[in-house]
């Protein structure tokens, strides 16, 4: 019997399912949507909001709800359960779960004739709701926990990141002011990617390494729990709250447990591996060594696969760093986030080109790299990159003087469209030469997903500002589909391949056969005139930030 490897994303607004065979081949694919699907909840897009201001939480038995649902729509689909070797998966980052003290029996003794959620839900959390990544309720907590520690530089220095309100170490701080008997009544929390192989374990399961980079509690070069941030967040206690150390993945925690064999007839030899973040484990499924990663969403996010180097990296409070969940603590993640992504270029689009796409691609072919020295930078919302930024700036730029800051009268209409494609692209290429380290290879390949991935005429000038051949991937969801490869990697290497790397495991399944397809080449003369505009934005957004600081912009 061919094994099967299944990958579970359990994101904002839904539990979603992909199983794949051993040549990453699809062979089925299911979800249960929140809203929809478990309407008694009450949740808005998977969340509830309130009671305090900027609170933001989801029921955990609605996720517990789901897994029932799922496995069975699985089972209506014609899956056989029992041919799955491994499971995997992601969870949305930075959500926590609060186990009760009754916790461990309760998942270690669950009856197959009963739903999860009538065994759990009412013995085994000590908070009913789970708080989750759009909380933004925790400023006093990141204030405090950055002074605490010596500043957001030091904070990022040990963790990767500064403080930030989603981070589950000042959720974790806030609910032990604001609910101390809840949290003297948690035995063990968990992030919602470990939240998740517990269910299929029986007991609870600690924590990933790459997902645990989202909490300001992990030193994320040697991938273990730093003492003092455990104490500032949470006391002398929060150690034993948060179990283990990390475990990366592509180890095995264990088989399935009887609940699973009995209900839904899972093999009882089905292994089960750590589960990661969401954005961890959309870089194991959509890109290799010296690749990176541009989400064009709503927001825009720029994913780099850091290799092992002998100099670690630098950390800088305007990004993240993160465990690799297969290479840690050898290599690591980089992470650049900024709020004005889409928003952005579709206002420039509605305000020169009427709504109009197809105007705004040939206005953007027909101007010339840099714009004849016309620069814009677009920040409609205050943004993170450079941080606290909003409005809009522009300028004259040369190689031989310094930019000149000019009115938007004075920049030429059809000029638009590609100087907020340039701006946002040049913003992300002048930071990734500090973010790798010295004496690194050119990346090789720019993988894009999100809603303008599908633009050609934005990959085109992707590519030829990174100097990257630029891919598209044929997977939709790619959360679940690097569930199901960190599932496959922990089987393969308790198969025979123990030493094995997760490059290794996929060294036949690059390219095309990876579901990859190249959409754009870089064209030589071209990136070569962009690397001369590196440093003409630099200089342009060090006169934003300046000016801004002091508020004469």
């Amino acid at each position: 019997m061919q094994p099967l490897f299944l990958g579970l994303d359990l994101s904002t607004q839904q539990l979603k399912a992909v199983l794949v065979r051993e040549d990453y081949s699809i062979v089925h694919e299911s979800s249960v949507r929140f809203d929809q699907d478990l309407p008694s909840y009450g949740t808005e897009n998977g969340a509830l909001k309130g009671p305090a201001e900027g609170e933001v939480t989801s029921p955990v038995a609605m996720w517990l709800d789901a897994f029932e649902l799922l496995a069975e729509r699985m089972k209506q689909a014609g899956v056989d359960f029992s041919s799955i070797a491994a499971i995997s998966g992601a969870g949305q980052q930075h959500g926590s779960v609060f186990w009760s003290y009754d916790a461990e029996e309760a998942l270690a003794s669950l009856d197959a004739s009963k739903t999860l959620t009538s065994q759990l839900s009412p013995v085994a959390f000590s908070l009913a709701r789970a708080p989750i990544w759009q909380d933004s309720s925790t400023t006093r907590e990141c204030r405090e926990i950055e002074e605490a520690i010596g500043g957001p530089q030091t904070l990022a220095d040990i963790t990767g990141s500064r403080a930030y309100e989603r981070f589950t170490g000042t959720q974790i701080a806030r609910i032990r002011r604001i609910n101390p008997k809840a949290y003297e009544a948690t035995s063990r929390i968990s992030l919602v990617s470990s939240f998740m192989p517990s269910l299929f374990l029986g007991r609870i399961a600690p924590i990933e390494i790459s997902d645990a980079s989202g909490m300001n509690l992990m030193d994320v070069l040697t991938c273990k729990w730093n003492d003092r941030l455990l104490n500032i967040c949470g006391g002398s206690e929060l150690r034993s709250k948060l179990g283990p150390e990390p475990v990366p993945g592509g180890t095995s925690l264990g088989k399935i447990s009887t609940f699973w064999t009995n209900r839904w007839g899972f093999n009882s030899d089905c292994l089960i591996a750590p589960f990661t973040g969401d954005n961890p484990a959309t870089v194991v499924a959509l890109s290799f060594p010296g690749d990176a990663l541009l989400s064009l969403g709503t927001s825009t996010t720029f994913l780099l696969s850091i290799p092992p180097a002998d100099i670690p990296p630098k950390r800088f409070t305007t990004s993240h760093l993160l465990s690799h969940p297969t290479t840690a603590p050898d290599a690591q993640i980089a992470m650049l986030c900024y709020k004005n992504g889409a928003l952005a270029r579709e206002q420039v689009r509605d305000r020169y080109t009427d709504h109009d796409w197809s105007k705004y691609n040939s206005l953007v072919d027909g101007e010339s790299p840099g714009c004849d020295g016309y620069m814009g930078l677009y920040f409609p919302l205050p943004e993170i990159i450079p941080p606290g930024v909003k409005g809009e700036f522009f300028f004259r730029t040369s190689p031989s003087v310094p930019p000149v800051q000019i009115s938007e009268e004075e920049v030429p209409r059809d000029c638009q469209p590609r100087m907020i494609l340039e701006s946002q692209f040049l913003s992300i290429q002048s930071r990734i030469a500090a973010i790798l380290p010295p004496n690194s290879p050119p990346l090789q390949r720019l993988v894009v997903t999100g809603g303008s991935s599908a633009n050609q005429t934005i990959r085109q000038l992707a590519a030829d500002l990174f100097n990257m051949k630029v891919y598209i991937s044929t997977t939709k969801e790619a959360a679940g589909m690097g569930g199901a490869l960190l599932a496959k990697y922990s089987w393969w290497k308790q198969n025979g391949n123990n030493k094995g790397t997760f490059e290794e495991m996929n060294a036949m399944m690059e390219g095309e056969a990876a579901g990859m397809k190249c959409v754009a080449e870089p064209r030589g003369d071209v990136a070569g005139k962009y690397r001369g505009l590196v440093a003409s934005y630099t200089a342009c957004e060090e006169l934003v930030v300046k000016a801004s600081a002091s508020k004469d912009i």
